[in-house]
């Protein structure tokens, strides 16, 4: 993953010991942070401003709001950082106020749970995870490198903005993966305000997409 800091000096960052993770920084104020799902990016702003730009991984099913415990899906609309994790299994980690009141009654009303412990947090620890695309729970990765520099810019109380891909998601999940809202209760969704996003045969998409699909005995690749 490339990170670019545009900050005027590499001075704003002070290492408290050589071998330390933990950082001190003395820049300008990280005001929002902006994830776009489309392209991958994350931007630490100070208001019109880019600090720092990152490319980020995101849930296992990164199409979509996350609706509930175990969906994979990663949280979409505003947010704050509410949290931190200087112990985190994954190096470091700022912790995402999901779920907030309207997720906590669309999921009361489906008879699930919202989830919850989602995070900004450093690179995979298992093999399997490891140069994979897309592999966490419904968290932002980036590398551990990057999450000390956002451990240590980044307050709690700053708001973050996650924009939807256009992509709609697929019709093959993860196997054990819960069907979504959309599918299931959009009734309810659609009463708290949030439009159901149905799933889109895979060979239906990628023709409109204007891809060539080659359909196998084991589906579409």
């Amino acid at each position: 993953m490339n990170r670019r800091v545009m900050l005027a000096s590499t001075a704003a960052f002070v290492g408290l010991t050589a071998c330390s993770k933990f950082k001190t920084y003395n820049g300008p104020e990280v005001t929002e942070i902006f994830v776009f799902k489309e392209n991958r990016k994350m931007y630490l702003m100070h208001h019109q401003t880019a600090l720092a730009e990152y490319d980020v991984h995101l849930g296992f099913s990164p199409y979509g709001h996350k609706q509930q415990k175990g969906d994979g899906r990663t949280p979409e609309g505003s947010y704050r950082i509410n949290r931190r994790n200087p112990d985190s299994a994954f190096h470091l980690s700022v912790g995402l106020d999901y779920p907030n009141d309207t997720d906590r009654k669309i999921a009361k009303e489906v008879g699930v749970s919202p989830g919850g412990d989602i995070f900004i947090h450093g690179g995979p620890t298992r093999k399997e995870d490891k140069n994979k695309s897309d592999w966490t729970a419904g968290c932002i990765a980036v590398t551990n490198k990057e999450i000390e520099d956002i451990y240590a810019m980044v307050r709690d109380g700053t708001p973050i903005h996650i924009f939807p891909a256009k992509q709609p998601p697929l019709l093959r999940p993860r196997p054990g993966t819960p069907k979504p809202f959309d599918e299931t209760a959009p009734d309810i969704l659609v009463a708290h305000g949030r439009e159901p996003i149905m799933p889109m045969d895979p060979v239906l998409w990628q023709a409109q997409a204007g891809t060539e699909v080659l359909v196998t005995s084991n589906g579409t690749e």
